[in-house]
């Protein structure tokens, strides 16, 4: 396993870690959710990430009882949670970043994680209503009580990251260290063009989500929608519409291509090709299943492959594949 450093924090973070998204509470019950993190920590993995709204809270309880029997040292693992959506009904519990949801909202995720603290606390999603400078100093707050050790956020547009950034240097605040955005082959601008000034001077560190495109860049969807798949399951019609996306289709046909001259597997390639990035901290990775733990594991085999040419031959592919519209 390989170890960056969380943007220009001092934390450093597993090049892969294991996300709890769909999987735990929808694909993954408590037993496998304990294998799969098992395996992925056998395999050098130290960052687990999770969010308050991921299966309504279970997501939280899976991994939180996960950990529990796995009685690892709290000082071996990283954990993060995030906090926008919420899971209680009620005009101050939903959709808000405002002071009181978020330091009740991060009583109830250490509850049901069953930790004191976790290391990283993200923003899940902005908040026009509320003003900036009420979130910053609740979640620098959050930092001083020990409820977390550094705050971040997810999906934010560069401009309010700054704003962030600005209100807590100016008040001495515990700042934000880190975003974390979507970044895949059909999905690589927001990355690769807004963020990249701030990691450049902000020292922004970015754990990424979704190196696989919802499993579109695996290649199982070019023949139809297997049964049991990320695509089957409730509210993922628009990853319906991604599959049908020639486009897509013919992204995914290039990388089966070029891994099978690197000797790997599409999927391996994909989270790869993320990897490669230097300014990503972390790959977050899913997984249904151990199998699934092992092979993307695998991927870092792959990175002394992603010579120049390759790179230059990935990146006509996704060029080729951006989706239609």
């Amino acid at each position: 396993m390989l170890y960056r450093r969380l943007g220009r924090s001092g934390l450093r973070v597993s090049l892969l870690g294991l996300g709890s998204w769909v999987t735990f509470g929808a694909q993954v019950d408590e037993d496998l959710a304990l294998r799969c993190m098992t395996a992925a920590r056998d395999g050098g993995v130290n960052f687990f990430d999770n969010a308050e709204v991921y299966a309504g809270g279970e997501a939280e309880r899976l991994m939180g009882r996960a950990l529990a029997r796995a009685a690892w040292p709290r000082h071996s693992y990283v954990v993060s949670t995030k906090f926008f959506w919420g899971i209680h009904p009620g005009v101050n519990t939903q959709n808000t970043l405002n002071r009181k949801y978020l330091l009740q909202a991060m009583e109830g995720s250490l509850e049901r994680l069953r930790l004191d603290f976790v290391d990283i606390a993200y923003c899940h999603r902005p908040d026009p209503d509320t003003p900036i400078e009420e979130t910053v100093v609740a979640m620098h707050d959050l930092v001083q009580r020990g409820r977390a050790v550094y705050w971040g956020t997810s999906e934010w547009p560069a401009e309010q990251v700054r704003a962030a950034v600005a209100v807590a240097e100016r008040h001495h605040l515990h700042r934000p260290v880190v975003e974390q955005p979507e970044y895949n082959l059909l999905n690589r601008d927001r990355v690769e063009r807004e963020y990249s000034p701030l990691v450049e001077e902000l020292g922004l560190g970015l754990t990424t989500w979704s190196p696989l495109a919802s499993g579109v860049l695996t290649g199982k969807y070019l023949e139809g929608v297997p049964a049991g798949s990320r695509a089957t399951l409730a509210g993922y019609d628009w990853l319906r519409d991604s599959i049908a996306d020639p486009g897509s289709a013919g992204l995914v046909r290039g990388l089966r291509a070029v891994a099978s001259e690197l000797g790997c597997s599409t999927a391996q390639l994909a989270i790869a090709w993320c990897a490669h990035n230097p300014s990503v901290s972390s790959v977050i990775t899913g997984a249904s299943r151990v199998e699934q733990v092992a092979e993307n594991l695998g991927a870092l085999a792959v990175l002394p492959s992603l010579t120049a040419p390759v790179m230059e031959r990935i990146a006509a592919l996704s060029e080729a594949g951006r989706p239609a519209g």
